[in-house]
C-alpha cells in the first residue's frame, strides 16, 4: 500500500509533468505563429523571390533556356538570374546579336574598333561605366549625368551648359585616352549602354539643329560644311538658299560621301551611323536603349548600372521622345525614291539592328 508520502511525491510528479507539457504547447504556438506571420520583416524574403519569378513565367520566358555568355550584362543589378530582367531588353539584345550574324548585312553592320569609335565613348570608373555617345538622342543628358558620378558636380542642376560638351573641363575621359591594356580591361568589364532613336528621325534632327536652328553658336556648319555639300548635290544651280533637306539627304546617301566626311572631320558625328560610332556587333553592350521609349529605359539603365540611388536621369518634357511620323512624311515628300532608297541603304544596318521598321513611304 501507498504511504501519504509516496502518493505525495506522485501527485507533485504528475503535476510537473502536466506542467512540463503545457510548456512545450506554448512554445510550439509561439514558433507557429512566429514563422507563419505573413507580414513578418525579418531577412527570410522566399515569398518575394518567388513572386518576381511567377511574374517572368507569365510571359512565357521559359526557364531552361541558357543565354549565350555574350547576350549577359555586366551591371551590378543582374548579378542574379536573368529571368529578372525585362524582356524587352533581352529581345533587343537578341535582335541585335542575330543580325551581327547575318552575313548579307555584314558590311552595314560590322566596323573597326578604331580610335573614331573609342573616342565617342566616356568612362566612369568610379561606378565602372562606359556610355557610348550616339548624337541627337539625349546625350547632353547622359553626360551630366556622368559628369555628377566622376564627382565634378555634386548634381546636374549645377553643370553649367557650357561646359556639359567641353572635355577639358567636364571631367569625362574618353576611351581612347587609356593604354590598349587598360581599355580591353574596361570594355571586358565595365557596364556598358547607348541609345538610338529611329534613323530618319535623328538624321531630320541633327539636319535642324546643326543647319536651320543653331548656326549662330556653331557656325562652321554653315558657313563651311553647308557650302561644301551644296557645291557637290544641289541639282538646281540657280537656288540661292542655304542648305535645303534634299540636299543634306543626297550627300548622305552618296555612295562616296567619305571624301567630304574627312574634310568635315568629328562634325560628321551628328549623322554617321550608330555603326560606325558605337561598333555594337563587336563591343558587348549590356543595355541598348530607345529614345522612343527613354522615359522606361532611363531608370532600367540606372538601375542596371547600380547607380539609380545616386543620380537621377534629368526630367523628359511631355511627348519630346514620341516618334514624329507625319513630320518624317513632311520631310522627305519632295525628295525622290532613288535619293531616299540611296539613303535607306547606307542606314539599313542602324534599321534592322535595332529593330526599325523601313518607313512605309519606301513601300508605296
Amino acid at each position: 500500500w501507498l504511504t501519504p508520502d509516496n502518493m505525495h511525491h506522485q501527485w507533485l510528479l504528475l503535476a510537473a509533468c502536466f506542467w512540463v507539457i503545457f510548456m512545450f504547447m506554448v512554445a510550439s504556438k509561439f514558433i507557429t505563429l512566429t514563422f507563419k506571420d505573413p507580414d513578418g520583416y525579418g531577412t527570410k524574403q522566399e515569398p518575394l523571390i518567388l513572386t518576381a519569378v511567377t511574374k517572368v513565367e507569365e510571359v512565357h520566358m521559359p526557364e531552361e533556356k541558357h543565354w549565350p555568355e555574350e547576350f549577359q550584362p555586366t551591371g551590378k543589378a543582374f548579378s542574379g538570374n536573368l529571368l529578372r530582367q525585362p524582356l524587352v531588353h533581352m529581345e533587343r539584345l537578341e535582335l541585335l546579336r542575330n543580325v551581327c550574324r547575318d552575313t548579307a548585312l555584314r558590311d552595314l553592320s560590322h566596323t573597326a574598333v578604331s580610335k573614331f569609335v573609342l573616342d565617342r565613348i566616356f568612362v566612369c570608373d568610379k561606378h565602372k561605366i562606359l556610355f557610348c555617345q550616339t548624337p541627337k538622342v539625349g546625350n547632353t543628358q547622359w553626360k551630366k549625368v556622368l559628369i555628377v558620378l566622376n564627382g565634378a558636380f555634386s548634381s546636374i542642376e549645377e553643370i553649367p551648359e557650357n561646359i556639359v560638351h567641353d572635355h577639358e573641363k567636364n571631367g569625362l575621359p574618353r576611351l581612347s585616352s587609356f593604354s590598349d591594356s587598360e581599355i580591353k580591361k574596361r570594355l571586358n568589364l565595365y557596364f556598358k549602354f547607348f541609345i538610338v532613336r529611329d534613323p530618319f528621325e535623328r538624321l531630320i534632327s541633327a539636319f535642324k539643329d546643326k543647319f536651320v536652328h543653331n548656326p549662330r553658336f556653331e557656325p562652321w556648319y554653315r558657313h563651311e560644311i553647308a557650302p561644301g555639300i551644296i557645291r557637290k548635290y544641289r541639282k538646281n544651280r540657280t537656288e540661292t538658299k542655304g542648305l535645303q533637306f534634299e540636299d543634306f539627304v543626297r550627300y548622305l546617301g552618296d555612295p562616296n560621301h567619305r571624301w567630304l566626311d574627312v574634310q568635315f572631320g568629328d562634325h560628321i558625328i551628328h549623322w554617321v551611323t550608330y555603326v560606325e560610332l558605337c561598333a555594337p556587333c563587336e563591343i558587348t553592350y549590356s543595355v541598348i536603349g530607345h529614345h522612343e521609349t527613354l522615359e522606361d529605359d532611363a531608370p532600367y539603365i540606372l538601375k542596371a548600372a547600380g547607380i539609380d540611388h545616386l543620380v537621377s536621369y534629368p526630367t523628359i518634357p511631355p511627348g519630346i521622345t514620341v516618334y514624329n511620323r507625319t513630320k518624317v512624311e513632311r520631310y522627305f515628300s519632295g525628295i525622290s525614291k532613288r535619293d531616299i532608297r540611296r539613303l535607306y541603304a547606307r542606314f539599313e544596318g542602324d534599321f534592322k539592328l535595332f529593330g526599325y521598321r523601313e518607313p512605309d513611304f519606301l513601300l508605296n
